[in-house]
């Protein structure tokens, strides 16, 4: 459990996912007056997009926003090789979710919640999704949310997908998005003459986490050289720093 301070306005986002959050975050703070009209707010959402492109982050901005505690459930710790108790550990999970209102992430989801029938599954996993998909449609009097994040739609079971409330599919930022995620990253260290024309070319590719961590490093530069702003040289060499060490993950894999 933790508790998170970030905001939907931290977020670098387009209008269209901003949108359909913000009418989540509203459905939940008006669910009493929903429930007078024989209605539930959204509380079930499922967020697909590659790794570090804003999906725990919103789990946070969501908790943040709805001033609820974030529990992160840690399949490690949930599925066993045991029969049987795997779906035990889960109904617990759920028997909290009714009891306790609450923002629940279900990271990598497609650990648990891949297709029936895979050529890769076993007698265990599939208990363990039949048992999620009977605790998904079960009542949540405490309209705590639940929020499942995958780097991999495609491995999911269709069943389980027709469960959510919400499906959102994030993609890496385009040149405006990384615009504003940069600059809002660099706040009052952000220049006012950045060579743009020089940045986004060595962005291609990188997610917002990993600009994120571009932005922090040329800021760490800036202020150990004693500088007041970021320079476009300090962000040229952090990207390149960054987009080094990407190949050199990828040359380690590729060795294997």
């Amino acid at each position: 459990m933790s508790h998170s301070d970030t905001r939907l306005a931290d977020m670098t986002l387009t209008e269209a996912i901003r949108a359909r959050l913000s009418r989540l975050v509203v459905q939940q703070q008006n669910r009493e007056r929903l429930r007078e009209f024989g209605q539930h707010p959204s509380s079930k959402l499922l967020l697909v997009g590659p790794p570090g492109s804003g999906k725990t982050l919103t789990a946070s901005a969501l908790a943040g926003e709805l001033h609820l505690p974030l529990f992160t459930v840690r399949l490690e710790g949930v599925i066993t090789r045991f029969l049987g108790e795997s779906a035990g550990k889960l109904r617990l999970i759920f028997n909290q979710i009714a009891q306790m209102r609450g923002v629940y992430l279900f990271d990598e989801f497609d650990a648990i919640g891949g297709k029936r029938g895979a050529a890769n599954e076993v007698g265990e996993m599939r208990r363990v999704l039949n048992s999620f998909l009977q605790f998904l449609e079960e009542a949540n009097a405490t309209d705590s949310v639940v929020v499942a994040a995958t780097n991999h739609p495609e491995l999911l079971d269709r069943a389980l997908v027709r469960r959510f409330d919400e499906i959102i599919e994030y993609g890496l930022p385009d040149a405006s998005g990384i615009k504003a995620m940069m600059r809002h990253r660099l706040g009052r260290m952000a220049g006012r003459s950045l060579g743009w024309e020089k940045i986004l070319p060595l962005t291609e590719g990188l997610s917002q986490a990993e600009l994120a961590r571009v932005a922090d490093e040329a800021t760490k530069e800036a202020i150990l050289a004693g500088r007041k702003t970021v320079a476009t040289d300090e962000i040229l060499a952090a990207l390149n720093a960054r987009r080094a060490m990407r190949e050199a993950v990828a040359d380690i894999f590729n060795d294997r």
